[in-house]
């Protein structure tokens, strides 16, 4: 079992940056992928940044540019987010891929006041 305690969420206005961080325990030798979704109210969960084996990162389409995923150590990885924007407001998800299965952070909220 692998579990995921995101941190940094709050209340920001629209251009403000913000940073937010996750860190893994447990069985995280199994985890091969790491990064983040959110989910917007009304909306499906979608991928905001995952790190690929190998240094590739997947980012969504509207985070390009804005938003930057890094592995801190081996078992943290953090987002950076700039030039926020209202439409950004959503609860982020810390993701871990493992050999047979996803884990999920509880959710972090983040909100942006325009």
């Amino acid at each position: 079992q692998v579990q995921l305690v995101e941190s940094g969420g709050g209340l920001v206005q629209a251009g403000e940056s913000l940073k937010l961080s996750c860190a893994a325990s447990g069985d995280t030798i199994t985890i091969i992928n790491m990064g983040w979704y959110r989910q917007a109210p009304g909306k499906q969960r979608e991928m905001v940044a995952v790190l690929i084996s190998g240094g590739t990162v997947n980012y969504g389409d509207s985070m390009k540019g804005r938003f930057t995923v890094s592995r801190e150590t081996e078992n943290t990885v953090s987002l950076q987010m700039s030039t926020l924007k209202p439409e950004d407001t959503a609860v982020y998800f810390c993701y871990a891929r493992a050999r047979v299965r996803a884990y999920w952070g509880q959710g972090t909220q983040v909100t942006v006041s325009s």
